[in-house]
């Protein structure tokens, strides 16, 4: 006897069905959050190739205010958020001439503070996936292990035998497992990939902001002096105030 999916599926009880409503359930909200995870991911690199040059085109001429205004600017790149919140804290100290060692220390942990609620961001989503590829094949097998039971329930009370009596239970049961995998797989495949994925966007956040930091600090003309860029965001703030 042939059973296609469709006629499977219609002689499925009321449990195999909802069986199957939740794992078609889990698999919506997977691939809703796997799209989102890719197109976020997808804009953040995608501004941040734009924003990386410019940044350090402005840092090379020392122009911070220049450069906070472009990190403001970018919202969707991780390494404009990490950076632009560290300038934002030092900036007050910037203007009024008074930048050390200390202030740069402290423009250090501005950026392990952004970036430690950037990772949570970026990762957020991960545990569905995770979740679900790590439960679905097994709301499938229960499926499939109350569809066997329904069938060799169903043989003892006709009091026939032979495979042929329970063939069609027993496959109706073993489709539940089969969605299950189905749906477990992209789920998995996702989050080891955005995993992966944020682990190199952790390594871009850090070096550019290792990176920046040590610019600051070569700036710094001694343990508790001032930069070269100080002194003129200075001279140039007071030419634009005479002007």
């Amino acid at each position: 006897m042939n059973m296609s999916l469709m006629e499977l599926y219609e002689s499925m009880g009321w449990f195999a069905k909802g069986i199957v409503f939740t794992l078609l359930g889990m698999s919506a909200f997977s691939f809703t959050v796997l799209i989102q995870k890719w197109w976020g991911m997808r804009k953040a690199q995608a501004e941040t190739r734009k924003f990386a040059p410019e940044f350090s085109q402005f840092l090379e001429e020392d122009n911070l205010n220049e450069a906070i205004k472009l990190a403001e600017g970018y919202k969707k790149s991780h390494v404009a958020r990490v950076l632009g919140g560290a300038l934002s804290e030092i900036r007050p100290l910037i203007q009024d001439g008074s930048v050390t060692v200390a202030d740069i220390n402290s423009a250090e942990r501005a950026v392990e503070r952004e970036m430690l609620m950037t990772v949570v961001d970026l990762k957020r989503g991960l545990g569905i996936l995770a979740t679900v590829g790590a439960t679905a094949p097994f709301v499938g097998l229960l499926g499939t292990t109350m569809g066997i039971v329904n069938s060799f329930t169903g043989m003892a009370s006709s009091g026939a035998g032979g495979i042929s009596a329970i063939a069609a239970g027993v496959a109706e049961a073993l489709i539940t497992t089969a969605i299950g995998i189905g749906v477990a797989i992209p789920a998995v495949w996702a989050y080891n990939f955005f995993q992966t994925k944020i682990d190199n966007l952790i390594a871009e956040m850090t070096y550019t902001s290792k990176e920046m930091i040590d610019y600051l600090i070569k700036g710094v003309s001694g343990e508790f002096g001032r930069s070269r860029f100080t002194r003129e965001f200075n001279t140039a703030g007071q030419t634009s105030i005479s002007q």
